[in-house]
């Protein structure tokens, strides 16, 4: 497993500002949240930071338009169902809802900041569509400049907004902490000369990332040269999770330039087959007939498929866009920005077809947000191409993409305003920093997009691993400076991604592995999310997007089967509403508020939450309030406590644990003694009690024991062995003896479990090993000597019993009239 940093190496902050807000990205969605925020507080202060000029990033670029419910004939019902239908499965269904039911009128917030869109004699919006849209949808500006329009409307607006302070040239590094794990700025470094150059911070209590994209990581992409995925590499230090890394779109229609051509490449949008353009190869034939309904309107994923299988089919190196049918007038009316590149590039769409073949252009995974577009990380939120706000899944619908940077954008604001909080003091973590040379970026982008673009297979993943761990190497000192910066970044995107794409191992959406060509839904209805560990390696959880609905489902099957709650339909009217109070009966650390509030909300009541998953309650807090029908409330109580109390008695014994052991450097983490159904899920308690995880299945590390070096014939044989068959994977080993440490640390184990060693044998091993590898403690570990044994020096105390026998904590539902 390739090794991250936790920290940029960068010279100490040299001076410091403060804001209410500071909004890293100066795209459609980190300008909405900063025009949102100082709409709704008058007194508000925020701070955009932008990595170039204030008009560099994707937004721009973008030539289709804006997706929202406009025609009367058109619903918010017709929106859901086209996203859902391009995302493969994978979307999140009330994000989906939330983006089509408030869209609209974020548009029409956005024409009201002066951006002006294309209308017809009559003065009403042209409605244009795109691939997998069944209606006209699609607003425009420019014809095909709308990028360019947002942009310029919101920069103006911006600027006649005194509370909203513009920071340009400027590359976010590091997000700050404070001691309690609440985000509270973020160190950057102003390249340029004045009052603030060079590395400095700013003080806010809370961060937006709206970073955009992560295209560079490929040798050829639409995104522009500042999208090197510098927002999902600093969630990924700060802790955060990042979800469905691996389905990054491939435009289907980029303009081609040659063979061995790299960077920024010019789009040819989606909207000119919108207009009735068609895709044919070099011998004239069009080859999108009878691959999908919608023929050369199929959904990106399956026209990017499909030109790259005609491309291997014929050798050729591109296929053709023909809209010479258009005419000069409709090309100059509609898509005046196309035909001038075109042009600039020698070739006349007038009257010649257009060279074209996919390329890297937009990440439908990113940092994992909630609907209010907050992170795993108290503080830190996230919007536009940076989150992974469940909205477009395994593939993005064409403009959903600007129309979710406005919706969520708009989210985020709101919840800062409802959750104001002060900045608390930075807290230094003592992560260790280090940088990638920036001469491997060439290499870098270039295995990526030979083994990790839009064909995948093992193989090609396994070789872009091993190139990723090659490129951690160099023979200088590098030095920090924004080149070695963002070249640490794309190592830390690239190296995530493929990861991701090697776990997922099916073909689903943007993401094609040759090697699994078939689609599995039943297995492989699952999101991918992805943590650094502290020492720098990826933590991989792979959670069923339906994980809780599912595990709800089952669990009132159990108490409902095709009945009811007869004793509640025999004592309670059916018209009779109330209230009730989810309430510790004991002091302990809450785990599970999401699940319960999803059985109750199953039965359409309404949930408030008082407290976070991982607080402190004490006895008698009150952690949900629930609001409606008596009969569903008493219905659904027994299976909301039975996973609230279970997953917060799991979190309470970890932080036993966790305060037994502190300051000594050691860990608390699990081992996979699980219910059936329920790791993912039990794990996530013992992360919210304050511990870590161990492996979450047999798949994604390796564990060799007494038993595989029999099986193997030696435990070199089954170091070799897996070395050879995953080459990125990490590798443990199980010892029971001293003697048994050095033969393992010669054959390079990451790793080493010390089964049943007694304190004296364990400082001993930790003196023997020197830091050569990291040493875990397991077997007969009792609280009372918890803390002798972290002070040995060992890296991990594994305690199997906070899942498989941790007592469930005390937890009620007291009902009261409504």
């Amino acid at each position: 497993m390739t090794t991250m940093p936790r920290k940029l190496t960068a010279p100490s902050p040299g001076w410091t500002v403060t804001a209410d807000v500071v909004v890293v990205g100066s795209g459609i969605a980190g300008l909405t949240v900063a025009l949102r925020y100082t709409e709704l507080s008058p007194e508000g202060r925020v701070l955009v930071v932008t990595k170039d000029v204030l008009s560099a990033g994707s937004t721009q670029w973008a030539q289709g338009g804006i997706a929202a419910v406009l025609d009367p004939e058109d619903t918010p019902a017709e929106h859901l169902k086209d996203t859902l239908l391009a995302g493969a499965g994978l979307c999140d269904e009330e994000a989906v809802r939330v983006l089509v039911t408030e869209g609209p009128d974020a548009l029409k917030r956005l024409m009201e900041h002066g951006a002006r869109f294309d209308r017809d004699a009559d003065g009403e919006l042209q409605l244009t569509r795109e691939g997998g849209h069944r209606r006209n949808r699609i607003v425009h500006a420019g014809g095909d400049a709308t990028g360019a329009e947002v942009q310029r409307a919101l920069i103006e607006a911006a600027a006649h907004e005194p509370r909203i302070e513009v920071i340009e040239h400027a590359l976010a590094l590091d997000l700050l902490k404070d001691a309690a794990g609440h985000a509270c700025g973020v160190t950057l470094h102003v390249m340029g000369e004045g009052a603030r150059d060079g590395v400095g911070a700013v003080r806010a209590g809370a961060v937006v990332l709206a970073s955009g994209g992560m295209g560079q990581v490929y040798a050829a992409t639409t995104n522009p040269v500042v999208s090197t995925g510098d927002g999902v590499a600093l969630a990924l230090r700060a802790g955060a999770a990042i979800r469905d890394l691996e389905f990054v779109q491939f435009h289907p229609t980029v303009l081609w330039l040659g063979e061995g051509s790299t960077g920024q490449q010019p789009l040819v949008s989606e909207a000119v087959r919108g207009e009735g353009a068609v895709l044919v190869d070099a011998a004239g034939e069009r080859f999108m007939v009878g691959v999908h309904e919608l023929a050369d309107l199929a959904p990106r994923d399956v026209v990017a498929k499909a030109i790259m299988r005609r491309m291997a089919e014929t050798g050729a190196e591109h296929v053709y866009l023909d809209a010479r049918h258009f005419g000069a007038q409709k090309w100059q009316a509609r898509f005046p920005t196309i035909l001038a590149v075109c042009r600039d590039h020698g070739i006349d769409p007038v009257t010649e077809l257009i060279p074209v073949a996919p390329a890297a252009h937009y990440a439908s995974g990113g940092v994992r947000t909630d609907l209010k577009g907050a992170s795993t990380v108290p503080g830190l939120y996230a919007c536009g191409e940076v989150a992974c706000t469940g909205v477009h899944g395994a593939n993005r619908l064409a403009s959903n993409s600007l129309l979710e940077g406005l919706v969520f954008a708009e989210r985020i604001a709101s919840d800062l305003i409802a959750v104001r909080r002060s900045p608390g003091d930075p807290h230094d973590d003592g992560h260790t920093n280090s940088l990638i040379d920036p001469r491997a970026r060439g290499r870098i982008q270039a295995f990526m997009s030979r083994g990790a673009g839009v064909l995948r297979s093992r193989e090609s993943l396994a070789t872009v691993g091993r190139a990723l761990a090659d490129a951690r190497w160099t023979p200088i000192a590098v030095e920090p400076c924004t080149e070695s910066w963002e070249a640490t970044n794309l190592h830390t995107v690239a190296t995530a991604l493929t990861v991701a794409a090697g776990l997922r191992e099916e073909t689903r959406g943007s993401h094609w592995r040759e090697d699994h060509p078939d689609r599995r839904d039943d297995q492989w209805l699952r999101h991918i999310d992805l943590t650094l560990t502290d020492e720098g390696e990826l933590a991989m959880e792979s959670t069923d997007a339906l994980d809780i609905e599912h595990l709800v489902a089952i669990a009132l099957r159990e108490d409902l089967a095709d009945g009811e709650d007869v004793t509640s339909a025999a004592t309670i009217p059916p018209d009779q509403e109330s209230v009730a109070d989810v309430v510790a009966r004991r002091d302990g650390v809450v785990a599970g508020l999401p699940v319960a509030e999803t059985v109750f909300t199953r039965a359409g009541l309404a949930v408030e939450r008082l407290v976070r998953d991982g607080d402190e309650v004490r006895k008698g807090d009150v952690l949900l309030t629930v609001r409606g029908q008596t009969r569903a409330l008493l219905t659904m109580e027994r299976t909301a406590l039975n996973f609230l109390t279970h997953l917060s008695g799991i979190a309470t014994q970890t932080r036993l644990w966790v305060r037994a052991i502190d300051g000594t450097g050691a860990r608390v983490r699990d081992s996979r003694k699980t219910l059936p159904g329920l790791r993912a899920l039990e794990k996530y308690a013992v992360r919210c009690g304050g511990g870590v995880n161990h492996r979450m299945g047999l798949y994604d590390a390796a564990l060799i024991k007494d038993n595989h070096v029999v099986a193997a014939g030696g435990v070199a044989e089954a170091f070799r062995a897996v070395r050879t068959t995953y080459p990125n994977i990490t590798i443990e080993v199980e010892v029971d003896r001293i003697d048994q440490i050095e033969p393992v640390l010669a054959e390079g184990a990451d790793e080493i479990l010390l089964d049943n060693f007694t304190v004296p044998q364990l400082a001993e091993a930790v003196k023997l090993v020197g830091g050569r590898a990291r040493l875990e403690s397991s077997g007969g570990l009792t609280l009372e000597v918890a803390r002798a044994v972290a002070e040995t020096g060992v890296d991990y105390l594994a305690v199997g019993a906070l899942t498989h026998s941790a007592p469930a904590l005390d937890i009620a539902l007291d009902l009261r009239s409504a």
